[in-house]
């Protein structure tokens, strides 16, 4: 795992780096570009998002659009400030764009961009051993891959993880590389003994992540909330 390069001020340096300059034309320019997705770089080059904006549409699998709900990222997000969050750890995912695109622009809250989900378990269980609360945003592929950390570092140590999780691969999905991991999303967390709930009602967010987050913090466990695609679309 690498170490993120050391910077001045209350921010942490991204692992990623924007890139230099947009697509040359004719080689796959984006007309809303906010992710290049194969690449996993930011191509335009001030990407950060106001909450009040259009939803974002980003090209999908068969040339159609996913309209990401900025309303309702919003909600989210100001729910996780009233909950006390001040570090945030993500990758580039298209359903949580705008979120991370908030906490980017916010000066009250740390952002620490991941080469891998994983890192942000570390990243998790150091803000709480100095006494911050912290929030992981990632996709359920990425809980897959963050097994290990999960286990052997929060589950063995008795570290709170607040998790926020894309959940790709349900009825609608339109991409056939997310559908597997649909399938077990909710059969892995119930064999870890993580406590979780899906999220589709924004009226609702408020209390799940101010639940999810008490209940981390009593049981010292990780607790996961489920992001439907009711919750984070606008189709």
């Amino acid at each position: 795992m690498g170490a993120f390069p050391l910077v001045s001020g209350p921010r942490i340096a991204p692992a990623f780096r924007p890139h230099p300059s947009p697509l040359p034309k004719g080689k796959g320019e984006l007309k809303n570009p906010a992710l290049d997705i194969a690449r996993l770089t930011v191509v335009a080059p001030n990407p950060r998002i106001a909450r009040d904006s259009l939803p974002i549409r980003i090209p999908a699998h068969g040339g159609a659009t996913l309209p990401v709900s900025s309303t309702n990222s919003g909600v989210i997000y100001d729910a996780l400030k009233d909950a006390g969050v001040s570090i945030i750890s993500a990758l580039p995912e298209t359903w949580l764009v705008h979120l991370v695109g908030m906490a980017d622009d916010d000066p009250e809250v740390t952002l620490v961009r991941l080469n891998k989900e994983e890192e942000g378990v570390g990243i998790s269980a150091g803000a709480h051993l100095a006494g911050r609360k912290s929030a992981m945003l990632m996709q359920n592929h990425g809980l897959l891959t963050s097994i290990n950390g999960i286990v052997s570092l929060a589950q063995l140590y008795r570290i709170p993880l607040l998790m926020l999780i894309s959940y790709r691969g349900e009825m609608g999905e339109r991409d056939p590389w997310q559908t597997e991991g649909g399938l077990v999303t909710e059969r892995v967390l119930d064999a870890l003994g993580i406590m979780y709930r899906k999220m589709s009602d924004p009226a609702l967010a408020a209390r799940d992540i101010r639940q999810a987050q008490t209940l981390a913090e009593s049981s010292l466990r990780p607790v996961a909330l489920l992001l439907t695609r009711e919750l984070m679309w606008e189709d």
